[in-house]
């Protein structure tokens, strides 16, 4: 049992810790002269141009900015109340709660995963002050870890439904 709590543990700590590289990091839309994301847009990694109200299409990063952070409040949130849990609940009851955060934050990061793989060509290409050389670029690592945080995060949800405490 002590084994099958440990990969649990590790497992979210995996799951949050992928979400917050793929929130934070520089690497959504790459190509050989630039890399973005949803915070900023880098050229020879030297010019930096902060995204702002007067980036066509803000509206849409803002709802991907937004639901990145809240999911991984929402996966930190859920790691502290399967700790409390783990000591609070009785011998077996299962971590509901725990597991309907999660889930939440599973649900949050594939809705702003999912409305930029949507929008992606909208933002690039109405915006071509701010992207001059971005036409012809590629998804980042940011984003896969994005999605591989999307499927961990739904992996974890579902092991503390099934997940019984026991002694």
């Amino acid at each position: 049992m002590l084994v099958l709590l440990a990969f649990i543990i590790a497992f979210h700590i995996t799951s949050a810790a992928l979400l917050f590289i793929a929130t934070i990091d520089n690497a959504w839309w790459v190509g050989d002269e630039f890399f973005a994301d949803v915070w900023r847009i880098c050229t020879n990694n030297t010019n930096c141009t902060v995204i702002n109200d007067s980036f066509q299409e803000y509206s849409t990063l803002q709802a991907v900015q937004a639901t990145m952070i809240l999911s991984t409040i929402l996966c930190c949130i859920a790691f502290f109340i399967f700790v409390l849990q783990l000591f609070r609940l009785k011998q077996g009851e299962r971590f509901v709660l725990t597991s309907i955060i999660q889930l939440m934050s599973c649900l949050c990061v594939m809705i702003a995963a999912s409305i930029y793989t949507d929008r992606r060509e909208d933002i690039h290409h109405k915006n071509a002050k701010f992207y001059p050389v971005t036409r012809e670029g590629s998804y980042g690592y940011s984003y896969i870890l994005a999605w591989v945080a999307f499927a961990c995060t739904f992996i974890s949800g579902m092991m503390y439904l099934i997940l019984r405490k026991r002694k």
